[in-house]
């Protein structure tokens, strides 16, 4: 769905926009599934910037709701870290294009700008009704049981559960991701990092139990896809992630955000591949759209867990 259709039906009149409602305080009669859509959906659009990123939320969202399942956390907590894992980069729409996606190792003054997302993302929810669901990942998933992380510097059990869980589980996939300067590593290689840094940069319980899930493959299935049973496909002519919808069929096209690539489906069940058309995507086929069943699911599964009234 693109954008402009998207919100058009999210904050038609007669309808609660969420920017005219308390923070954290939804009024009896919001429109809630429409309030947590509007989150998924801004997080997703932030996503869209980054052609190497595809699926990253999806997957954060994924590993942190079955971290938390693994811990024994209430449904509700669970539900809410889920939601978090999908909005923790959401702070990211205010990194310019140079260095959120610069090919090569940023310098001390990009890296600055970079570590000021937690906060541009604290700042874009605070209006909205449900803000206070994923303010804790948003924030401070860069925070640091050894005090070293950002932006607060908070250190140990300071840190809220929902960033512990989420900055383990946004690690290991950035770690196990393409990226423009290298190729993801294996799995085992990733977790070993992050049992060799528990207690300093990763936090202690959580981060064990992260590497023994894994080390069970408990991840397999998440990890390289976008949706289940979706694996990410990189581009044929310039390497970034093109990701296919669980919609989309054989014979279907689609387009790398990057190059602008079309390329042709080839599914059967799991199994996706593509192939390049030799042709290029027009300016209106390369706008950003919206997964909006991929985001329906998400809403669904989390709307009775999180008793919002």
């Amino acid at each position: 769905m693109r954008l402009q259709q998207l919100f058009g039906s999210l904050f038609s009149s007669g309808e609660t926009q969420p920017a005219q409602q308390h923070p954290g305080n939804p009024q009896p009669g919001a429109h809630v599934e429409d309030l947590l859509r509007s989150l998924y959906v801004m997080a997703t659009v932030v996503e869209a910037r980054d052609p190497y990123t595809g699926g990253h939320l999806w997957r954060v969202s994924r590993f942190s709701r079955q971290l938390a399942e693994a811990g024994g956390l209430p449904a509700a907590d669970i539900a809410r870290i889920t939601l978090g894992g999908f909005l923790h980069d959401l702070g990211k729409v205010g990194i310019p294009d140079a260095v959120l996606n610069k090919p090569d190792k940023l310098t001390d003054e990009e890296y600055a700008i970079i570590k000021t997302h937690p906060q541009v993302g604290e700042r874009l929810l605070a209006e909205h009704p449900l803000s206070r669901l994923a303010h804790a990942a948003v924030v401070a998933h860069h925070e640091t049981p050894d005090g070293r992380g950002y932006p607060n510097g908070l250190s140990g059990d300071a840190i809220p559960v929902d960033a512990r869980i989420v900055g383990v589980c946004d690690a290991f996939d950035a770690m196990t991701s393409n990226r423009p300067y290298r190729r993801g590593m294996p799995v085992e290689r990733a977790l070993s990092i992050i049992q060799d840094n528990l207690g300093r940069q990763f936090d202690q319980t959580w981060g064990h139990l992260f590497v023994e899930q894994g080390r069970a493959g408990a991840f397999d299935h998440v990890v390289g896809h976008s949706d289940t049973g979706m694996a990410v496909q990189a581009c044929p002519s310039c390497g970034p992630t093109i990701v296919v919808k669980r919609s989309q069929r054989t014979g279907d096209t689609t387009y790398c955000r990057c190059c602008g690539a079309q390329v042709r489906i080839h599914a059967n069940g799991s199994d996706i591949t593509i192939e390049p058309t030799g042709q290029a995507g027009t300016a209106d086929q390369l706008q950003a759209d919206v997964d909006m069943a991929l985001i329906d699911g998400l809403v669904s599964e989390s709307i009775k867990a999180l008793r919002i009234e």
